[in-house]
C-alpha cells in the first residue's frame, strides 16, 4: 500500500515537517516523488519509520539511528525482540514502583507505617527485576547462579547512599565513555577512566568482581543485542570500543 506524506503523518502521529526533515537528512527517503511534487511512501518506508520511532523512544539520537539502520548486519526482527524485552522489563519496574508509591501515600495518610528501609525497597527490587530481565540468563550461563544470588543480596542490602552512588557512577560512565569514544583510543586516558568508573559501578552490585569477570562482561556486551543497544545508543560502535578498553584496563 502507498501513502502520501499527509496520510503517513496522520497514521503515525508524526508531522509532515518531521517527515520532510527525515528526507532531508537521508534518514527516511520516500519511495518516489510524484510529478506534482508529493512524496509517496511504500511498505518498506512505513516499516522503517516504525523502527525509527522505536529507536527514538529508546532515546537514540537521529544520527545514531541512521547509522544503525544502514549497517549491513542490521536485523529488524532481532531488534524488535530486544525492544519487546526492554518494554516488558520497563512494565515490571513500573508495577514495582507503583506499589512502592501507593504504600508511601498510605503511610503519609497515617493508614500504615513504613520504615526508611522500605521506602527504598521498591527501587531496589525494580533494579533486580531489570537486571534479571536483561542479563539474568547470560550471567548465569557465564558465571553461575551464585553470581546472581550474590548480586541480588548486595542490591537488597544497599543503603540510600550506596544506591545514589551507583546512579552517579552510571551517569558518569556514560558521559566519560562517550567522550572517550570520540577520541578513538580504547587504551587512552579517557577510555581507561571510563573503565575504572565501570569497575566501581560493577563492584557495588557484584562483590566478587575480578578482571576475568570484567573482561567476560565486555565480550557479553558485544555478543548480545540488548547489551549492545544499551551502549550503542551513545554512539554506534561504542560497545566494541568499551570491550576493547576493558581488555586494556584489565591486562595493564
Amino acid at each position: 500500500m502507498e501513502y502520501s506524506a499527509n496520510k503517513l503523518a496522520k497514521m503515525s502521529s508524526v508531522s509532515t515537517r518531521t517527515l520532510r526533515y527525515y528526507d532531508e537528512i537521508g534518514l527516511l527517503k520516500p519511495m518516489k516523488v510524484a510529478p506534482s511534487g508529493y512524496r509517496i511512501y511504500g511498505q518498506s518506508e512505513v516499516d522503517k519509520l516504525q523502527q525509527i520511532l522505536l529507536f527514538r523512544e529508546l532515546g537514540f539520537p537521529l544520527e545514531s539511528i541512521k547509522k544503525l539502520l544502514s549497517a549491513s548486519g542490521f536485523d529488524r526482527e532481532k531488534t524488535f525482540i530486544a525492544y519487546l524485552t526492554e518494554l516488558k522489563a520497563k512494565r515490571k519496574r513500573l508495577d514495582t514502583l507503583i506499589q512502592n508509591v501507593t504504600k508511601s501515600i498510605s503511610a503519609m495518610k497515617g493508614e500504615i507505617s513504613m520504615t526508611d528501609i522500605e521506602k527504598f525497597e521498591g527501587f531496589k527490587q525494580s533494579l533486580i527485576d531489570e537486571n534479571e530481565q536483561k542479563y539474568g540468563a547470560e550471567i548465569r550461563e557465564k558465571f553461575g547462579d551464585q553470581a546472581i544470588k550474590d548480586s541480588n543480596a548486595t542490591i537488597k542490602s544497599l543503603t540510600k547512599e550506596q544506591y545514589e552512588k551507583s546512579e552517579h557512577l552510571r551517569l558518569a560512565l556514560e558521559e566519560t565513555l562517550k567522550a572517550a569514544f570520540d577520541t578513538g583510543d580504547p587504551a587512552g586516558e579517557l577510555a581507561q577512566k571510563a573503565c575504572d568508573i565501570h569497575r566501581q559501578w560493577l563492584s557495588i552490585f557484584y562483590p566478587n568482581y575480578s578482571n576475568e569477570y570484567h573482561i567476560g562482561l565486555g565480550e557479553m556486551y558485544v555478543a548480545d543485542a540488548r547489551f549492545k543497544a544499551n551502549y550503542d545508543k551513545l554512539a554506534p560502535g561504542c560497545t566494541e570500543f568499551l570491550r576493547d578498553a576493558i581488555n586494556f584496563y584489565c591486562q595493564s
